[in-house]
């Protein structure tokens, strides 16, 4: 069963798993910062300086008046943070097209290569003499001697 495990382990294909895991878990990071830092504002202007990350329904307990959501969970509050779930949807939508733009551009280069390939006219074996030349060639060569 190790030996198995080993096998498994050294196939390219975990290998690719893993670095694409590894860097899709940079890529969020990189995305929720571009989401947080960037888009929010931008957004947050146009709607009038609204700020989704603290956009939240308290069901529960007492909030002070316009605490923030850190605020409002640290006092103990049941509270609905709509906000929260906005600002995931657009990471989410902006991770997806990232993705897809992406995976559209490998798709594009490989179709590029396989037609390529196919254009490429393979390059014939030269060709050799056939069975009936080579009995005439060895006739030949017995008839000298």
């Amino acid at each position: 069963m190790l030996n198995e495990f080993k096998d498994f382990i050294a196939k390219g294909n975990v290998m690719d798993m893993a670095v694409g895991i590894i860097i899709g878990a940079a890529f969020t990071a990189i995305v929720g910062s571009l989401v947080a830092d960037l888009i929010n504002p931008i957004i947050g202007l146009a709607l009038g300086g609204v700020d989704f990350s603290n956009m939240y329904a308290v069901l529960s307990g007492a909030v002070a008046e316009g605490a923030s959501l850190e605020a409002a969970r640290e006092s103990g509050a049941a509270v609905f943070a709509y906000g929260s779930f906005i600002m995931a949807v657009i990471n989410f939508l902006i991770i997806a097209f990232v993705v897809f733009m992406l995976v559209r551009s490998v798709n594009k280069v490989k179709d590029a290569a396989k037609a390529e390939e196919e254009a490429a006219p393979e390059e014939a074996a030269p060709a050799g003499p056939t069975e009936l030349e080579l009995l005439a060639e060895i006739r030949d060569a017995l008839a000298k001697k």
